[in-house]
Protein backbone atom coordinates (compact mmCIF):
# COMPACT_ATOMS: atom_id res chain seq x y z
CA UNK A 1 0.00 0.00 0.00
CA UNK A 2 1.50 3.34 -1.00
CA UNK A 3 2.11 6.07 1.62
CA UNK A 4 0.01 8.64 -0.22
CA UNK A 5 -2.96 6.25 -0.38
CA UNK A 6 -2.75 5.51 3.34
CA UNK A 7 -2.68 9.21 4.22
CA UNK A 8 -5.50 10.19 1.88
CA UNK A 9 -7.60 7.32 3.25
CA UNK A 10 -6.96 8.45 6.82
CA UNK A 11 -7.81 12.04 5.98
CA UNK A 12 -11.22 10.83 4.68
CA UNK A 13 -11.51 13.94 2.57
CA UNK A 14 -15.12 14.60 1.63
CA UNK A 15 -17.04 17.35 -0.10
CA UNK A 16 -17.98 20.13 2.31
CA UNK A 17 -21.67 20.17 3.05
CA UNK A 18 -21.77 22.86 5.71
CA UNK A 19 -23.77 25.20 3.52
CA UNK A 20 -26.61 22.79 2.82
CA UNK A 21 -29.88 23.76 4.50
CA UNK A 22 -31.29 21.62 7.26
CA UNK A 23 -34.74 20.17 7.19
CA UNK A 24 -37.36 22.11 9.12
CA UNK A 25 -37.81 20.61 12.57
CA UNK A 26 -41.25 19.59 13.71
CA UNK A 27 -42.74 19.03 17.13
CA UNK A 28 -45.57 17.17 18.79
CA UNK A 29 -47.26 14.09 17.28
CA UNK A 30 -45.75 14.75 13.86
CA UNK A 31 -42.23 14.74 15.29
CA UNK A 32 -42.92 11.55 17.26
CA UNK A 33 -44.23 9.80 14.16
CA UNK A 34 -41.19 10.88 12.14
CA UNK A 35 -38.86 9.65 14.87
CA UNK A 36 -40.61 6.26 14.81
CA UNK A 37 -40.16 6.14 11.03
CA UNK A 38 -36.45 6.90 11.31
CA UNK A 39 -35.85 4.26 13.98
CA UNK A 40 -37.86 1.54 12.21
CA UNK A 41 -36.16 2.16 8.89
CA UNK A 42 -32.68 2.27 10.41
CA UNK A 43 -33.27 -0.97 12.30
CA UNK A 44 -34.65 -2.67 9.23
CA UNK A 45 -31.47 -1.93 7.31
CA UNK A 46 -29.53 -4.45 9.38
CA UNK A 47 -26.88 -1.96 10.54
CA UNK A 48 -26.28 -1.93 14.33
CA UNK A 49 -27.84 1.19 15.83
CA UNK A 50 -28.73 2.60 19.21
CA UNK A 51 -31.08 5.41 20.25
CA UNK A 52 -30.68 7.76 23.20
CA UNK A 53 -33.29 10.38 24.11
CA UNK A 54 -33.35 13.37 26.43
CA UNK A 55 -36.30 15.73 26.33
CA UNK A 56 -36.93 16.74 22.72
CA UNK A 57 -33.48 15.53 21.62
CA UNK A 58 -32.98 12.09 20.11
CA UNK A 59 -29.61 10.70 19.11
CA UNK A 60 -29.35 7.71 16.77
CA UNK A 61 -25.89 6.15 16.67
CA UNK A 62 -25.12 3.84 13.76
CA UNK A 63 -22.09 1.59 14.11
CA UNK A 64 -20.12 1.34 10.87
CA UNK A 65 -17.33 -0.93 9.72
CA UNK A 66 -15.20 -0.70 6.60
CA UNK A 67 -14.29 -3.61 4.37
CA UNK A 68 -17.79 -4.95 3.73
CA UNK A 69 -17.66 -7.51 0.87
CA UNK A 70 -19.45 -6.23 -2.22
CA UNK A 71 -21.67 -9.31 -2.37
CA UNK A 72 -22.80 -9.11 1.27
CA UNK A 73 -26.56 -8.63 1.39
CA UNK A 74 -27.99 -5.96 3.66
CA UNK A 75 -30.55 -3.17 3.27
CA UNK A 76 -28.70 0.11 2.68
CA UNK A 77 -31.77 1.73 1.09
CA UNK A 78 -33.62 1.57 4.40
CA UNK A 79 -30.71 3.23 6.18
CA UNK A 80 -30.58 5.88 3.46
CA UNK A 81 -34.31 6.56 3.92
CA UNK A 82 -33.84 6.83 7.69
CA UNK A 83 -30.99 9.30 7.30
CA UNK A 84 -33.07 11.41 4.93
CA UNK A 85 -35.67 11.90 7.69
CA UNK A 86 -33.15 13.13 10.29
CA UNK A 87 -32.65 16.76 11.26
CA UNK A 88 -28.87 16.63 11.23
CA UNK A 89 -26.14 14.08 10.67
CA UNK A 90 -22.73 13.62 12.27
CA UNK A 91 -19.89 12.00 10.36
CA UNK A 92 -16.43 10.81 11.40
CA UNK A 93 -13.55 13.26 11.35
CA UNK A 94 -12.13 14.57 8.13
CA UNK A 95 -8.51 15.39 7.48
CA UNK A 96 -7.37 18.80 6.39
CA UNK A 97 -4.38 18.22 4.17
CA UNK A 98 -2.46 20.82 2.22
CA UNK A 99 -0.39 20.23 -0.89
CA UNK A 100 2.64 20.74 1.34
CA UNK A 101 1.48 17.83 3.52
CA UNK A 102 1.08 15.52 0.54
CA UNK A 103 4.41 16.57 -0.96
CA UNK A 104 6.02 15.86 2.39
CA UNK A 105 4.61 12.34 2.32
CA UNK A 106 5.92 11.80 -1.20
CA UNK A 107 9.31 13.22 -0.23
CA UNK A 108 9.53 10.92 2.80
CA UNK A 109 7.91 7.89 1.14
CA UNK A 110 10.95 5.71 1.67
CA UNK A 111 11.12 6.61 5.37
CA UNK A 112 7.43 5.90 5.85
CA UNK A 113 7.17 2.79 3.69
CA UNK A 114 10.40 0.90 4.42
CA UNK A 115 12.43 -0.22 7.40
CA UNK A 116 15.81 1.44 7.94
CA UNK A 117 18.52 0.25 5.55
CA UNK A 118 19.78 -3.22 6.27
CA UNK A 119 16.93 -4.14 8.62
CA UNK A 120 14.09 -6.63 8.25
CA UNK A 121 11.02 -7.56 10.26
CA UNK A 122 13.16 -10.08 12.17
CA UNK A 123 15.02 -7.18 13.76
CA UNK A 124 11.82 -6.05 15.48
CA UNK A 125 9.56 -9.06 15.95
CA UNK A 126 10.23 -11.66 18.62
CA UNK A 127 11.32 -15.08 17.30
CA UNK A 128 7.81 -16.40 18.00
CA UNK A 129 6.05 -13.66 16.00
CA UNK A 130 8.63 -13.76 13.22
CA UNK A 131 8.06 -17.50 12.95
CA UNK A 132 4.30 -17.01 12.72
CA UNK A 133 4.87 -14.35 10.06
CA UNK A 134 7.11 -16.69 8.08
CA UNK A 135 4.38 -19.33 8.19
CA UNK A 136 1.75 -16.87 6.93
CA UNK A 137 4.03 -15.69 4.13
CA UNK A 138 5.29 -19.10 3.05
CA UNK A 139 5.13 -19.46 -0.71
CA UNK A 140 5.47 -15.71 -1.37
CA UNK A 141 7.79 -15.34 -4.32
CA UNK A 142 8.42 -11.65 -3.68
CA UNK A 143 10.34 -11.16 -0.45
CA UNK A 144 9.96 -7.38 -0.30
CA UNK A 145 7.59 -7.79 2.66
CA UNK A 146 10.61 -8.42 4.88
CA UNK A 147 11.74 -4.81 4.46
CA UNK A 148 8.40 -3.02 4.54
CA UNK A 149 7.66 -0.76 7.47
CA UNK A 150 5.74 -2.64 10.14
CA UNK A 151 2.69 -0.42 9.65
CA UNK A 152 2.49 -1.11 5.92
CA UNK A 153 3.21 -4.78 6.48
CA UNK A 154 0.28 -4.89 8.91
CA UNK A 155 -2.15 -3.36 6.40
CA UNK A 156 -0.89 -5.69 3.64
CA UNK A 157 -1.43 -8.73 5.84
CA UNK A 158 -5.00 -7.70 6.58
CA UNK A 159 -5.71 -7.08 2.91
CA UNK A 160 -3.90 -9.96 1.22
CA UNK A 161 -4.19 -12.69 3.85
CA UNK A 162 -7.31 -11.84 5.87
CA UNK A 163 -9.53 -10.54 3.06
CA UNK A 164 -9.95 -6.99 4.39
CA UNK A 165 -10.76 -4.62 1.53
CA UNK A 166 -10.95 -1.37 3.50
CA UNK A 167 -12.48 1.52 1.58
CA UNK A 168 -12.47 -0.55 -1.62
CA UNK A 169 -15.22 -2.84 -0.37
CA UNK A 170 -18.96 -2.45 -0.81
CA UNK A 171 -20.96 0.49 0.51
CA UNK A 172 -20.74 0.74 4.28
CA UNK A 173 -23.05 2.66 6.62
CA UNK A 174 -20.96 5.84 6.33
CA UNK A 175 -21.18 5.79 2.52
CA UNK A 176 -24.94 5.27 2.61
CA UNK A 177 -25.67 8.00 5.17
CA UNK A 178 -23.37 10.47 3.46
CA UNK A 179 -25.19 9.90 0.17
CA UNK A 180 -28.57 10.34 1.84
CA UNK A 181 -27.51 13.62 3.45
CA UNK A 182 -26.30 14.97 0.12
CA UNK A 183 -29.47 14.01 -1.73
CA UNK A 184 -31.88 15.22 0.97
CA UNK A 185 -29.84 18.38 1.62
CA UNK A 186 -29.68 17.72 5.35
CA UNK A 187 -27.28 19.57 7.58
CA UNK A 188 -24.27 17.28 7.89
CA UNK A 189 -20.90 17.86 9.49
CA UNK A 190 -17.86 15.93 10.66
CA UNK A 191 -17.45 15.73 14.41
CA UNK A 192 -14.02 17.28 14.05
CA UNK A 193 -10.93 17.64 11.91
CA UNK A 194 -7.39 16.38 12.07
CA UNK A 195 -4.66 18.59 10.66
CA UNK A 196 -2.69 17.10 7.83
CA UNK A 197 0.63 18.12 9.31
CA UNK A 198 -0.21 16.22 12.50
CA UNK A 199 -1.04 13.09 10.54
CA UNK A 200 2.10 13.27 8.44
CA UNK A 201 4.24 13.99 11.49
CA UNK A 202 2.84 10.96 13.30
CA UNK A 203 3.68 8.77 10.29
CA UNK A 204 7.21 10.06 9.92
CA UNK A 205 8.25 10.32 13.55
CA UNK A 206 6.73 7.14 15.00
CA UNK A 207 9.49 4.57 15.68
CA UNK A 208 9.03 1.17 14.08
CA UNK A 209 8.62 -0.40 17.52
CA UNK A 210 5.43 1.64 17.96
CA UNK A 211 3.85 -0.44 15.18
CA UNK A 212 4.62 -3.82 16.76
CA UNK A 213 1.10 -4.21 18.25
CA UNK A 214 -0.33 -3.46 14.80
CA UNK A 215 1.71 -6.02 12.90
CA UNK A 216 1.27 -8.69 15.57
CA UNK A 217 -2.52 -8.24 15.51
CA UNK A 218 -2.42 -8.32 11.70
CA UNK A 219 -0.46 -11.58 11.76
CA UNK A 220 -3.16 -13.07 14.02
CA UNK A 221 -5.84 -11.92 11.56
CA UNK A 222 -3.87 -13.35 8.62
CA UNK A 223 -3.69 -16.71 10.39
CA UNK A 224 -7.49 -16.90 10.30
CA UNK A 225 -7.36 -16.61 6.52
CA UNK A 226 -9.25 -14.78 3.82
CA UNK A 227 -12.63 -15.55 5.44
CA UNK A 228 -11.83 -13.35 8.44
CA UNK A 229 -13.23 -10.23 6.79
CA UNK A 230 -16.44 -11.92 5.65
CA UNK A 231 -17.09 -13.43 9.07
CA UNK A 232 -16.70 -9.98 10.62
CA UNK A 233 -19.08 -8.42 8.09
CA UNK A 234 -21.66 -11.16 8.60
CA UNK A 235 -21.51 -10.63 12.36
CA UNK A 236 -22.05 -6.91 11.75
CA UNK A 237 -25.11 -7.55 9.59
CA UNK A 238 -26.55 -9.97 12.17
CA UNK A 239 -26.05 -7.41 15.00
CA UNK A 240 -23.54 -9.64 16.75
CA UNK A 241 -21.68 -6.58 17.96
CA UNK A 242 -19.42 -8.22 20.60
CA UNK A 243 -18.23 -10.68 17.94
CA UNK A 244 -17.36 -7.84 15.56
CA UNK A 245 -15.38 -5.99 18.23
CA UNK A 246 -13.57 -9.21 19.16
CA UNK A 247 -12.84 -10.18 15.54
CA UNK A 248 -9.17 -10.44 14.53
CA UNK A 249 -9.50 -7.69 11.92
CA UNK A 250 -11.21 -5.26 14.28
CA UNK A 251 -8.55 -5.92 16.88
CA UNK A 252 -5.86 -5.20 14.31
CA UNK A 253 -7.48 -1.99 13.12
CA UNK A 254 -7.70 -0.82 16.72
CA UNK A 255 -3.94 -1.34 17.10
CA UNK A 256 -2.93 0.20 13.79
CA UNK A 257 -2.59 3.84 12.82
CA UNK A 258 -4.48 6.12 13.22
CA UNK A 259 -6.59 4.50 15.98
CA UNK A 260 -3.52 2.98 17.56
CA UNK A 261 -1.57 6.25 17.52
CA UNK A 262 -1.11 7.57 21.09
CA UNK A 263 -1.40 11.20 19.94
CA UNK A 264 -4.16 11.04 17.31
CA UNK A 265 -6.47 8.40 18.83
CA UNK A 266 -7.34 10.38 22.02
CA UNK A 267 -8.07 13.43 19.86
CA UNK A 268 -10.49 11.41 17.71
CA UNK A 269 -12.30 10.03 20.76
CA UNK A 270 -12.55 13.42 22.47
CA UNK A 271 -14.06 14.98 19.36
CA UNK A 272 -16.74 12.31 19.23
CA UNK A 273 -17.52 12.78 22.92
CA UNK A 274 -17.95 16.54 22.45
CA UNK A 275 -20.14 16.11 19.37
CA UNK A 276 -22.43 13.66 21.16
CA UNK A 277 -22.73 16.00 24.13
CA UNK A 278 -23.87 18.77 21.78
CA UNK A 279 -26.32 16.47 20.02
CA UNK A 280 -27.97 15.58 23.31
CA UNK A 281 -29.00 19.22 23.83
CA UNK A 282 -30.00 19.85 20.21
CA UNK A 283 -33.74 19.52 19.48
CA UNK A 284 -34.86 17.03 16.86
CA UNK A 285 -33.30 13.85 15.55
CA UNK A 286 -29.52 13.64 15.15
CA UNK A 287 -28.06 10.63 13.38
CA UNK A 288 -24.39 9.92 13.96
CA UNK A 289 -22.42 7.29 12.08
CA UNK A 290 -19.28 6.22 13.90
CA UNK A 291 -16.81 3.34 13.87
CA UNK A 292 -18.52 0.44 15.64
CA UNK A 293 -15.57 -0.19 17.94
CA UNK A 294 -15.59 3.46 19.08
CA UNK A 295 -19.21 2.97 20.17
CA UNK A 296 -19.16 -0.56 21.54
CA UNK A 297 -15.68 -1.18 22.94
CA UNK A 298 -15.14 -1.30 26.69
CA UNK A 299 -15.24 2.26 27.99
CA UNK A 300 -16.55 3.48 24.63
CA UNK A 301 -19.38 5.85 23.79
CA UNK A 302 -22.23 3.47 24.68
CA UNK A 303 -20.68 2.53 28.02
CA UNK A 304 -20.22 6.22 28.81
CA UNK A 305 -23.84 7.06 27.97
CA UNK A 306 -25.06 4.12 30.06
CA UNK A 307 -22.89 5.19 33.00
CA UNK A 308 -24.47 8.64 32.89
CA UNK A 309 -27.90 7.11 33.33
CA UNK A 310 -29.17 7.30 29.75
CA UNK A 311 -31.44 4.56 28.45
CA UNK A 312 -29.45 3.22 25.51
CA UNK A 313 -31.81 1.25 23.28
CA UNK A 314 -30.36 -1.17 20.76
CA UNK A 315 -28.61 -4.51 20.39
CA UNK A 316 -26.27 -5.95 22.98
CA UNK A 317 -22.84 -4.37 22.57
CA UNK A 318 -20.91 -6.10 25.33
CA UNK A 319 -20.63 -9.86 25.81
CA UNK A 320 -22.82 -11.05 28.67
CA UNK A 321 -24.95 -7.90 28.80
CA UNK A 322 -28.74 -8.24 28.38
CA UNK A 323 -30.50 -7.18 25.20
CA UNK A 324 -31.93 -3.67 25.44
CA UNK A 325 -34.25 -3.87 22.50
CA UNK A 326 -36.15 -6.86 21.13
CA UNK A 327 -36.87 -5.05 17.87
CA UNK A 328 -33.15 -5.10 17.09
CA UNK A 329 -33.07 -8.87 17.33
CA UNK A 330 -36.21 -9.12 15.18
CA UNK A 331 -34.53 -6.94 12.55
CA UNK A 332 -31.49 -9.23 12.46
CA UNK A 333 -33.68 -12.32 12.16
CA UNK A 334 -35.66 -10.72 9.34
CA UNK A 335 -32.49 -9.77 7.48
CA UNK A 336 -31.03 -13.26 7.77
CA UNK A 337 -34.23 -14.76 6.51
CA UNK A 338 -34.50 -12.44 3.48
Amino acid sequence: MKPVLIVVSAFALVSAMAGEPAQAQTSGPEAAARLDDVVVLARRSGAPMWTVARGDSTLILVGAITGIPRDLSWRPHDLEAAAARSDQILFPQEGRASFADLFRVIWRARTIGLLPAGQTSADYLSPEWQGRLETVMVGERNQDWRRKSLLFLGFDLMRDKAGYTGQRGGDDASDVIRRAARRARIEARPVGTVRGDEIVESLIQAPQAAHLPCVEAAIAAAEVGVDAARERAEDWRALRVPEVVASPIDRALAQCWPWGDPEIAPQLRQQWAAAIETAMISPGVTMGVAPLRLLADEGGVLDALKARGFDVVGPQWRAGAPETDEASVDAADSEQGS
